[in-house]
């Protein structure tokens, strides 16, 4: 059960019903976990889902490996609504499935992609790091290029947030869903 509940359409002010609005209509199509939250807070909602937008639908990375980095977030804070929300569309989006129970349970994965191992790589290492090595960084720019290192940059702070704020405030998968997060944080 989370710590705040969603707001019911007639508890919202202007504000709120304009950003639940905005958020509806674009490519999420709903309203629900870290986001129902921050519409308790209009300002931050209206920011923190437009930078979201960029950072899921609109950035130079493929969704294969935003997928990939926002499951590496997920598992890094152990946020299982993200972990939820993200499994089944990193599985759609071509992260092999024996990657992402791997990512799961805290065992490097084997990689049969380099822009994949090297998302992988950058983000592990802002996690445990809270950097990029410089021959790191090398390696990840001829890779997968600057804009997608930007941008990879960007989703990983991105689902931090996201991941900070379902840990704070308890945001959980639908009732009944099995949690999957229960290893130690890789």
């Amino acid at each position: 059960m989370t710590r705040i509940r969603p707001l019911k359409p007639e508890e919202m002010t202007e504000d709120q019903r304009a950003v639940h609005a905005a958020i509806v209509a674009g490519p999420r199509g709903q309203v629900r976990g870290p986001l129902a939250v921050w519409l308790h807070r209009p300002g931050l909602a209206a920011k923190a889902q437009a930078l979201g937008q960029y950072c899921r639908y609109d950035s130079s990375l493929p969704q294969r490996l935003s997928e990939l980095a926002i499951l590496v977030m997920g598992k890094f804070w152990r946020a299982e609504f993200e972990w939820w929300a993200h499994k089944p569309i990193a599985l759609k989006a071509g992260i092999d499935e024996a990657v992402v129970e791997a990512i799961r349970t805290g065992i490097d994965p084997v990689f049969t992609r380099d822009d994949e191992a090297m998302v992988y790589a950058v983000t592990r290492s802002l996690n445990e790091q809270r950097n990029i090595p410089t021959p790191l960084y090398e390696r990840a720019v001829a890779v997968l290029g600057l804009d997608a290192v930007i941008d990879l940059v960007g989703v990983a702070g991105y689902y931090t947030l996201i991941s900070m704020t379902i840990n704070a405030f308890e945001v959980m998968p639908p009732d009944g869903t099995p949690l999957e997060l229960d290893q130690p944080a890789c």
